[in-house]
This record gives C-alpha cells, structure tokens and sequence, in this order.
C-alpha cells in the first residue's frame, strides 16, 4: 500500500475520478478529493479547515468527518473493482479511532476491496497523515448492492 500517484496511468485514474467525488453533496462540502488510484489502493483527501473541528480547544478534526472520508474511500475502492458502477448502501462500518488526527494536518483516508461478490462487498482502510502504516483510525465495512439506479451511469472501472 503507497499513498502516491507515481505512473501516468494511476495519474489518469485520479483526474477520473475527480469529477465522480462531488457527485455526493456531504463529500462536497467536506471537500473530500482524490489523492491517489491505484488496483488496489484508494485514497481521498481531506485538507484541515476550521469549520471541520470538533473540539475548538484542540483543534482536532470532528470523528464524523473521519468516517464519513473512509466511508467515502470504502466506496470508491469497490467502485474500483466493478466493471461499471452499481448502486450500494454501507450495510456495516466499524471504526476504530487509535489516536486523534493532528490538528492542522491533511487528512488522508485508504481503503482495499479485499472481497466482492454479487451481492456484496468487503473493505478495509485507514486514516493517516504521512503513511497508511501509522494510522490514526482504522474501518473495515460491508457494502450492500441495491437495486435502484446508480448516480453515475457511465462505465468507470479500475484498471484492467
């Protein structure tokens, strides 16, 4: 796992997706952004901004603003792995905070589709600042296919 976009083909996977992460109102306003793309790697970003602390007196970034960024991540790594993209709802996120993230610092959230099936998808992922090594919360989810129409409908996939 490696939070860096280093080839041109990873690079065009970042500039894809870009236009797809704001199809989410809620990963507008947070200002979620991709980072980096990789077959079995996604990350998104979210910078340090004042209105996303949760303890004025520390400065530490809202928990919710962490597991809505690997929720967010979860589902692009999935998203990664289908040919074109489905419909899905979070059935299962468990979140583990370590640590508190340090105020001032990006953001960064990491997520694997490490299990897929027709109805299914297992993840797992990671908060951190410099390296998914040193994580400063942990999820691993379940997501549920659903029936109703994708907000995307072109198709997308990862690298194949």
């Amino acid at each position: 796992m490696t939070d860096t976009t280093t080839t041109p083909a990873e690079q065009e996977l970042v500039a894809r997706w870009q236009k797809y992460i704001h199809a989410s109102p809620y990963n507008r306003e947070l200002g979620v952004l991709p980072h980096a793309a990789q077959p079995d790697w996604f990350v998104l970003k979210i910078d340090y901004q004042d209105f996303l602390v949760g303890d004025p007196k520390t400065g530490v970034i809202h928990g919710g603003v962490i597991t809505a960024l690997l929720d967010a991540a979860c589902g692009f790594s999935i998203f990664m792995k289908l040919p074109e993209l489905k419909p899905m709802a979070t059935l299962d996120l468990r979140m583990d905070y370590l640590k508190p993230a340090t105020p001032g610092r990006t953001i960064f959230g990491g997520a694997v589709c490490y299990k897929l099936t027709s109805e299914l998808a297992f993840v797992r992922g990671a908060a951190y600042h410099d390296s998914p090594d040193d994580p400063f919360a942990m999820a691993v989810g379940i997501y549920m296919f659903t029936s109703g129409r994708p907000v995307i409908t072109e198709k997308v996939g990862g690298m194949q």
